[in-house]
Formats: structure tokens, sequence, C-alpha cells
């Protein structure tokens, strides 16, 4: 008689709270198409929704694409202690990270994405230093200056000034967990999924190891067989 032990993923509980992810890149690396493709691609994760005090642009929904508040709404959830972060960027406007909505989700198992400036980023590292922290790049800065101008929504001053800034930027790499080089989309988003995937199977991201019900049955055949590769399959 051979005997066999079932193994799989009802050895392995996990914790139940979602898994905080946090990206960020120099503006034309590809963090927004990216982390929508994650979305898409992996079940109960969804994108946080960030709070901003500038306006609308182009088909932009408030809701969905942002918070679209007034810089005095903005100031007045500082001051309510309502944001994860928030941080003045891009022609001094407000950024920001409602907290509620993001921890609400979190504790009910779903893990949730931050696509977010770097100051923000860091941010949250020092609160919340177990989150886990991608950084996306462009293959090079020639690419880069190329997205920029191909996206034909700002002016050439506004790109100059996005290109400065993604130099500064690029080297705060070492204070993320993983970095991604999004050269090619596709191999981007795999490489991204991977890391989630693989974040999840970290030892302190487990709540507890058991085995199944049939112990007795597996302890009884040791004792009656030998233990060798001709009675046993394991």
């Amino acid at each position: 008689m051979l005997y066999y032990i079932k193994t799989g993923d009802d050895m392995i509980k996990e914790k139940t709270k979602g898994l905080l992810i946090v990206v960020s890149g120099p503006s034309g690396a590809g963090k927004d198409t990216i982390c929508n493709r994650v979305v898409n691609d992996i079940s109960n994760i969804k994108m946080s929704i960030s709070m901003t005090s500038r306006e609308p642009r182009g088909e932009e929904v408030n809701g969905k694409d942002y918070y679209f508040v007034s810089k005095e709404e903005f100031e007045e959830s500082i001051r309510k202690d309502e944001l994860l972060e928030y941080a003045i960027v891009h022609n001094n406007q407000y950024y920001g990270t409602p907290k509620a909505k993001i921890e609400d989700d979190l504790n009910k198992g779903i893990s949730v994405i931050l696509n977010i400036d770097i100051q923000g980023a860091l941010k949250i590292k020092e609160r919340i230093p177990e989150a886990l922290f991608i950084f996306i790049v462009p293959p090079s800065m020639e690419v880069l200056k190329e997205r920029l101008i191909a996206r034909n929504t700002e002016s050439k001053d506004k790109i100059l000034e996005r290109f400065k800034t993604a130099y500064k930027e690029i080297n705060e790499y070492k204070k993320y967990n993983y970095i991604v080089v999004n050269d090619k989309l596709n191999i981007a988003v795999d490489k991204v999924e991977a890391i989630i995937k693989a974040e999840k199977c970290r030892v302190d991201r487990i709540e507890d190891i058991y085995l199944n019900n049939k112990e007795e049955f597996i302890h009884e055949g040791l004792i009656d067989k030998k233990f060798d590769n001709e009675d046993m399959k394991i």
C-alpha cells in the first residue's frame, strides 16, 4: 500500500489584512498604466484615490481619478488628521491620501495600491514600514523625454521642469524594496505582479501554518510501513 501526503494551500493561513502597495517613479515612467493593469489582473486588489487641490485635466472625473477639492478644504483635512500623507508638488498644489478608506479596505483583506509621488511614499514608509514599496523607472532619460513630449498635455517649460525633477527622483530608488524598469510594458507588468504575489508568501505575512486533519492517518502509516522510497511516497 502506498501512502500520499497531500499538501497545498490548506496548510497556510494568511493574515486577513490586505497588503499596502506603494508605487512611485518619475512622471512618464508609466506608473498609471502598470497599476491599472495590475488591478485588472489580480483579484482582491484596488487602487487608492488621492485627493488634490488642482483642477481636473481633460476628462478626469471627481471620485474616480482624484478627489478634487479646494485648497481650503484640503487644509481642513490636514488639520483633522484625515490624510495618511500629503505633499505640495507641481505648481504648489496639494496631493494627499485619505486614510479612512484605505484602512477600511486593508482591514477587510483588500490589498490597496497607492500610485503616489516620492515625497508621499517616503512619508508612508515612516508610518507604515511594512508596506511594499515599488519604484518604476523608464529604460533611459531619452525615452522619458520622448514620453513626456508625446503626452502633449503640458507646455515646454512644464515638461522641462518635470524632466529636471525626474533626475532628482531617480536617486531615491534605494529607499524602495523593488525597482522595475518599464521598457516593455507587458514585461514590467509581469514583474510587478510577481513581486506582489511573492510578497504575500513571505513568512512575516503568514499568520499560521498547520497540517490538515489527516495527521493521525499519516503518522500511523509511518509507523506501520518502512520509511523508504519503495514503500512510501511523500
